[in-house]
């Protein structure tokens, strides 16, 4: 009796020392950016060590605010998609994954900059409803930005522009000094030869 008691009691709750038979993990992206106005795809995939149906799974993606730090449903699936319908996400929110590859992903289309924020990606496989959720931290900027590597490069590509400018200048100004003096060297040599000629 008591080692059917102890089986039981394994099955459902977590005792100390002994590791949880069932639990989901979720995979995301720490981090995503995008342009403002454009769409952006937020990965999410799942692992499960049951068996995956259509029918079993549900995945819901919530929203936590930068500004106000409140966290909002803005999908949810069982069988058929439930993008929300009201608020900020209305008509925002499309159903972008395949529950049979074990991917939970959604996108957001014609982001703007109140969508900053956390997105939380969590799925459930019955008796897997235990486990880890997964996190994207979306960025919306109002361009593309140079990295840095193109911005140094621009750099030291128009100082280098510039630097061969004045050389150019430099060497122009030289030779034309050095054939005004040549021409004058020649000028004085002819004044000499005309002068020792008439002596």
């Amino acid at each position: 009796m008591d080692r059917l008691w102890f089986l039981v009691f394994l099955g459902g709750f977590v005792i100390p020392g002994v590791q949880r038979v069932w639990g989901i993990e979720i995979f995301t992206t720490s981090e995503v950016e995008a342009v403002n106005g454009t769409s952006v795809k937020l990965k999410c995939t799942f692992s499960s060590t049951q068996p995956v149906s259509l029918q079993t799974v549900t995945i819901t993606w919530d929203f936590q605010s930068i500004a106000s730090k409140r966290t909002e449903r803005i999908f949810y699936y069982q069988e058929v998609a439930y993008p929300c319908n009201t608020g900020l996400f209305k008509g925002h929110v499309k159903w972008s994954g395949d529950i049979m590859r074990k991917d939970a992903s959604i996108t957001l289309n014609d982001v703007c900059p109140k969508f900053n924020g956390t997105y939380i990606c969590q799925v459930a496989n019955p008796p897997d409803i235990h486990g880890s959720t997964g996190e994207t931290i979306l960025r919306v900027i109002n361009k593309e930005t140079l990295s840095e590597i193109s911005v140094l490069a621009a750099v030291v590509g128009g100082s280098c522009a510039v630097i061969l400018v004045f050389l150019g200048i430099f060497i122009a100004v030289k030779m034309y000094r050095k054939r005004n003096k040549e021409k004058d060297i020649e000028m004085r040599v002819e004044e000499y030869r005309k002068d020792t000629a008439v002596w």
